[in-house]
């Protein structure tokens, strides 16, 4: 009978299949083939944002070259730029809500064990990163010697900017751990802590006078990210000891954060327009392209095919050594935050649209882009390591003064280590390649040939700042699906040792000494049947 039933359910089972065969056969041949339209129709509406951006680029330099022509007043530029500073305002307005929201959030829906370990292995991979992103820096600056005397000596005299003042290292590190621990949070929204200096009479004779200069604290203009992130990461650990008393708050961020992202993918769809419109005003800006060009050429060069190195060779060859994946599958996930960060020049205002792109294009996990994406915004800078490090030999070599190698040597470590303090702001690093050239001993007065080009290299140091955060992401995803994949593992191997173990005997003493009495007894008695 069982034989039956078997042969019953076989053939049942056979007939089903044929019929589903039959079924996906006539649903195959119902399908119709997809035109070339059609296929083309779908892909763009797919990637309809990342077509617009980049699309956005190219349409602001050909507007800007066209606009310059017109000789537009200073005033009519900054009319012609109100989208971009638009586009700016919005996504500054949308970072503090962000950011402490989504590392409060993070950290309370992780282990601190865990958080401990994913911030150290975050830590690690952006300090080593921007380690070889410095040497790149050097090797390519000795390699094409920008600043040598063979050609014409630059001389830029139409750079407006100030150029900033010159701190000790000493204090840049003491400005560095005091805005980590801001006095007050409600300023560290929109003011940072910063040393500024005034000379002190201290030995008045009749015939000498000493002056010492005294460095004095003050509150300069800009956001101290770093304080806020370590903030927001300590109040989301606190939240999770408390356990259930938390939860409503842990839910709040979480909610709040949710509602951020929403506003962030309204933002999206306006940044095409900003950026096409950044791009165009910053191009009519430009006093005299050919003199920038023919005096700081091989400077710009220099920097652009560093960021390419390390952008475009070293970092996929460590996302791809470690993960096995493509790596340029996964920066083409990133083309629309890319462009904005060209077309904004910042860090932290691409940070909104860096977390859109890597959750939904590349499949990292909301716990792990929402808290390690505003630290390597603040604390990752291959960019500005790389460009400082062009930078400070470029200088050395403008005043002939020759680097050995432990000088060579301060300026990795230096720029790797001022770097972390480097504002996520337009030229937020030349602030730090002051305290570079500071600690080598080069001069500071050539600065300002730095200021008159970094509207374009601090366009690339910003993309490869968030493409180094996004392939963090990528990795750090990958280290926690592989722990999960082996501890399932290890898991379903014990159930199976335990299934396929044979039941033993209990072993007991007592049960023992018993069976050994028996067997005396038993003994015995067939010797007095004998008898």
């Amino acid at each position: 009978m069982a034989e039956e039933k078997i042969t019953i359910e076989q053939v049942s089972n056979g007939e089903a299949n044929r019929d589903e065969l039959s079924l996906s056969s006539q649903e195959k041949s119902n399908v119709i083939p997809e035109t070339f339209s059609e296929k083309f129709k779908r892909i763009a509406k797919a990637n309809l944002l990342v077509i617009l951006t980049v699309a956005a680029v190219i349409v602001g330099v050909c507007i800007g070259l066209g606009v310059r022509n017109a000789k537009l007043t200073q005033t009519q530029v900054i009319y012609f730029g109100f989208p971009g500073e638009l586009l700016i305002r919005l996504l500054k307005m949308i970072i503090i809500p962000l950011v402490v929201c989504s590392l409060v959030s993070g950290a309370a829906s992780i282990d601190p064990k865990a958080l401990g370990k994913l911030g150290g292995w975050a830590m690690l991979f952006f300090l080593v990163t921007t380690l070889i992103s410095s040497a790149v820096g050097v090797i390519m600056a000795f390699i094409i010697q920008p600043g040598s005397s063979q050609g014409a000596q630059p001389k830029m005299t139409f750079s407006d900017e100030t150029v900033p003042e010159t701190k000790e290292v000493m204090d840049s590190f003491l400005d560095l751990v005091r805005n980590i621990f801001p006095s007050n949070l409600v300023a560290a929204a929109f003011q940072s802590y910063a040393t500024g200096y005034k000379f002190v009479k201290t030995n008045m004779n009749s015939t000498n006078i000493t002056l010492e200069k005294v460095p004095v604290g003050t509150d300069v203009d800009g956001m101290n990210i770093l304080g806020l992130i370590v903030f927001a990461m300590v109040f989301g650990v606190a939240l999770r000891k408390l356990g259930g008393e938390g939860e409503i708050l842990i839910k709040f961020f979480n909610s709040f954060n949710e509602a951020t992202m929403v506003l962030v993918s309204w933002i999206m769809w306006y940044a095409p327009l900003g950026i096409m419109f950044l791009v165009a005003a910053k191009i009519v800006e430009m006093e005299d392209v050919g003199l920038l060009f023919a005096s700081l050429g091989k400077y710009i060069a220099c920097c652009v095919i560093g960021h390419a190195v390390h952008g475009l060779i070293i970092l996929p060859l460590i996302y791809f050594v470690f993960t096995r994946k493509n790596p340029y599958t996964f920066l083409m996930g990133l083309i629309a935050a890319l462009a904005t960060a060209f077309g904004t020049s910042s860090s932290s205002a691409t940070l909104p649209l860096m977390m859109k792109c890597v959750e939904e294009n590349n499949g990292v996990s909301k716990h792990i882009s929402r808290f390690i994406l505003p630290i390597g915004a603040t604390v990752n800078m291959d960019g500005a390591a790389c460009f400082q490090c062009v930078a400070a030999v470029f200088i050395a070599q403008l005043n002939d003064i020759p680097l050995n190698f432990v000088q060579v040597i301060t300026i990795l470590v230096t720029a790797t280590a001022s770097s972390v303090g480097a504002a996520g702001i337009p030229a937020g690093g030349v602030l730090t390649l002051a305290i570079i050239l500071e600690a080598v001993g080069l001069p500071t007065n050539d600065l300002s040939l730095i200021l008159a080009v970094d509207w374009l290299v601090d366009r690339t140091c910003t993309i490869i700042n968030v493409e180094g955060d996004a392939f963090g992401a990528g990795l750090l995803q990958h280290f926690i699906d592989r722990t999960s994949k082996k501890e399932e593992v290890e898991l379903s191997e014990v159930h199976l040792e335990e299934a396929e173990r044979p039941m033993k005997p209990e072993h007991s003493p007592l049960l023992e000494k018993r069976a050994q009495l028996k067997i005396a007894g038993s003994q015995t008695s067939e010797k007095e049947s004998v008898m």
